[in-house]
């Protein structure tokens, strides 16, 4: 908000529009809760319909919240073009862009490897995944498990060979998938080993021969035992040497993770962690278990459901990223588009050349629904939606997918399916760019203002939301989204943590500006979704951080106490103590303004011109210090450094403006003798000045209190000035200058 008012008032034709996104497997996850929580009901007992429903009322309440929150931070939006990612327009142009992906051949489906949640039974995106780091052996608390499941640990056991050649022993992390082992890799230039080449293992509970396969882009032959087993649909790794040796890809889960019947009768039904306890003591009973070691680990959990992520083969729908990610590394090394800060620029150059297909579908049921439908010829059976990938049909709406059926099997009788499935949320704000200026339509506002100026955004999906945008629009819009890329550092609390409902340390930028006592945020937790453990803990935190509740800061004191914090690396630490401490300054602008405004007059009304030469040395300082002050504030702004320019504003009004000239001033003021006369005019001018300047320097980030004080101001004489602080003119140096008629 900042930039953009700073921008306005420099003459820019200045356009920032609200909205907000349907945030799918978030909403999806919240909602589910609370239908549960308060009438024991699943989605599926009152179907996809009435849980859309549902959804579009919670929507309807807590999207309200987040703008009220950006009207309360006096953000200068244009609310006229208020939208949201699935209003009629936005939900048009995500089918639009699918169809135009899909013809392009940049959208495909395939059977690959997928982040999978078995408690939400969707796909999630990488975004949703946290990295726990274990470093000993750990026992976890997992949804669905009574008792903590054991990770942090590896476990050796040994595959018989074939021939009698007796034994190959490997280690793994997650002994139950070795159910879905189809292979063993060797470092092709490893002697133990050399032997055994194309020989084979035999599965212990299944028979299944596992070929020992050479592959030295896997194989590390001085890690644990120099041999690996291979699990081709279970993990990223694998699936890759899979790909490499045309191995069997064996799924051994069902879709809540369960043991399925390729995992042999003996485990079939058992919960996967379950069954992890039940090989090892089965690999105990045939004296093929070794030993278990505390082991190093990167272990993947849901953000949403906290169940364990488990890699899975999925039908999925995908977006071929290669070309369209070139181009996206294309535009940044040409400085088409600057990232700030520089220093992200090699986050971006690392994740666009190694950049994987991005799958775009969810097994949801809130979101834009894939724009796909499967034919089923007459006499056949839908046993399994979408097993033939060529009876896909992609299309704008049923209409269109039945005249391309028809086209595609002339007189035979079908039916057609939609693909129940969602698009990912990236998806349709990966369009935003676009879509809020009215894409796929032609428009004034897209020929307007695309690509836009500046895109502002948290370090933290510079990847997930800034490279989609990127891609998408060069595909679809012919040229980047925007041309620079500010990257603001991720507010934390005060002591450096993550903000986290479940630890209670969130801060709602409503209690700050309106305070709160700590009874009304704990009750605040108590209407939240946090099951009773995490309820626990986040009472504790608001009681540790907060022990007198908030005090009342208002929204300007907010506002700057975050633009000064962004000099703090990529973290802000935020102690509200600081916020109070520009509330109060904010009370000391009040006072500085009220003094002066009683100097002035009643009846002081600012001339055309202010002659600096006669001013007394104290006048001639003031203004000199203002000019530097105003040019330190621009120069900071349009380098993006916006902590820098807070200082500046700051220093000028504290230091110079409050302790030194005013206080320097007031015997003019407090004598009534006429030799004085001249030098309290000059005193007056110039403070009008320095008001009149000051407030406007400082309007990006304290809107409220400038804008109240600056209506308060005098009006120059014959001067037509603006109805709002907001769309008068910015200060610049040339202007002071040009005011003193010389130098200053």
């Amino acid at each position: 908000d900042a930039m953009i008012r700073w921008r306005r008032m420099s003459g820019y034709n200045a356009l920032w529009v609200p909205g907000v996104d349907h945030a799918g497997i978030a909403t999806q996850v919240v909602v589910e809760k609370k239908l549960m929580r308060e009438r024991k009901l699943t989605r599926h007992d009152i179907g996809r319909d009435k849980f859309i429903s549902e959804v579009l009322k919670w929507k309807d309440q807590y999207g309200g919240t987040i703008l009220g929150q950006l009207r309360r931070l006096g953000a200068s939006l244009d609310w006229s073009r208020e939208c949201f990612t699935m209003d009629d327009q936005r939900s048009k142009a995500v089918t639009e862009a699918f169809v135009r992906l899909h013809k392009d051949g940049l959208i495909y489906r395939d059977y690959r490897l997928v982040n999978w949640d078995c408690t939400l039974l969707t796909a999630i995106s990488d975004i949703e995944v946290d990295h726990l780091e274990l470093k000993e052996e750990t026992m976890l608390k997992v949804p669905g498990y009574s008792s903590p499941v054991q990770f942090g640990v590896l476990i050796s056991f040994a595959y018989p060979l074939e021939e009698g050649l007796g034994e190959i022993i490997v280690a793994t992390t997650r002994i139950e998938t070795m159910l879905g082992d189809t292979a063993i890799a060797v470092h092709p230039e490893d002697k133990r080993y050399k032997h055994l080449h194309g020989k084979h293992a035999i599965h212990p509970f299944n028979g299944r021969k596992l070929k020992i396969i050479c592959d030295a882009v896997l194989v590390d032959p001085t890690f644990g035992t120099g041999a690996v087993k291979i699990t081709p649909a279970h993990d990223p790794n694998d699936f890759e040497v899979g790909k490499r040796h045309n191995l069997e890809f064996i799924n051994i889960f069902t879709d809540d993770g369960k043991i399925n019947s390729n995992g042999g009768a003996q485990f079939e039904g058992m919960a996967r962690f379950a069954a992890r306890v039940a090989v090892i003591d089965a690999l105990k009973e045939k004296g093929l278990y070794k030993d278990t070691k505390k082991n190093e680990m990167n272990l993947g959990i849901c953000s949403r459901s906290n169940d364990v992520v488990e890699p899975m083969i999925k039908p999925q729908w995908f977006v071929n990223c290669h070309t369209m990610a070139k181009a996206g590394l294309d535009a940044v090394r040409s400085k088409k588009i600057e990232i700030i800060p520089q220093q992200y620029e090699q986050d971006w150059y690392r994740w666009l050349e190694n950049i994987r297909d991005w799958c775009v579908s969810r097994q949801l049921w809130w979101g834009h629904r894939v724009p796909a439908w499967y034919v089923t010829l007459e006499d056949e059976q839908l046993n399994d939606l979408g097993s033939n990938n060529d009876r896909w049909i992609v299309a704008r709406n049923e209409c269109d997918a039945m005249l391309e059926a028809q086209k595609k099997y002339p007189g035979k009788k079908f039916q057609l399916n939609q693909d129940p499935d969602v698009l990912d949320t990236w998806f349709s704000s990966g369009l935003f760019p676009l879509t809020v200026l009215g894409w796929p339509d032609d428009t004034a506002d897209l020929r307007a203002f695309y690509p836009t100026s500046v895109l502002e955004t948290g370090l933290d999906i510079l990847f997930f939301w800034v490279a989609r945008m990127v891609m998408m629009g060069m595909q679809l819009g012919g040229d980047v989204p925007f041309q620079k890329v500010y990257l603001h550092p991720m507010i934390r609390d005060a002591h450096g943590r993550k903000m986290s409902k479940s630890l209670g340390n969130v801060v709602d930028p409503l209690e700050v500006i309106n305070g709160t006592t700590l009874e009304d945020l704990l009750k605040r937790l108590e209407e939240g979704n946090l099951d009773p453990n995490e309820l626990s803990v986040a009472r504790e935190g608001k009681k540790k951080d907060f022990p007198d509740g908030i005090a009342e800061c208002g929204t300007d004191a907010l506002r700057f106490a975050l633009i000064s914090y962004t000099s703090q690396s990529d973290k802000i630490n935020l102690d509200i103590k600081r916020v109070v401490g520009y509330r109060q300054w904010c009370n000391k602008l009040w006072n500085a303004i009220r003094f002066a405004m009683g100097k002035l007059g009643d009846h002081y009304a600012p001339p055309a011109t202010i002659v600096v030469s006669s001013m007394p040395p104290v006048c001639k300082w003031i203004l000199s210090v203002l000019n530097k002050a105003i040019g330190k504030t621009v120069t900071s702004l349009e380098a993006y450094k916006f902590a820098d320019a807070t200082s500046a504003i700051y220093s000028w009004w504290q230091y110079q403006l409050c302790d030194v000239f005013i206080e320097a001033v007031k015997p003019y003021f407090f004598n009534d003798s006429q030799e004085f006369d001249s030098a309290r005019a000059a005193c007056r001018d110039a403070l009008w000045v320095c008001l009149d300047n000051g407030l406007r320097l400082l309007h990006p980030f304290m809107p409220y209190v400038t804008e109240e004080l600056w209506q308060r101001l005098p009006q120059p004489k014959d001067s037509c000035r603006k109805t709002s602080i907001m769309i008068s003119e910015y200060p610049s140096v040339v202007k002071v200058i040009l005011m003193s008629n010389g130098r200053l």
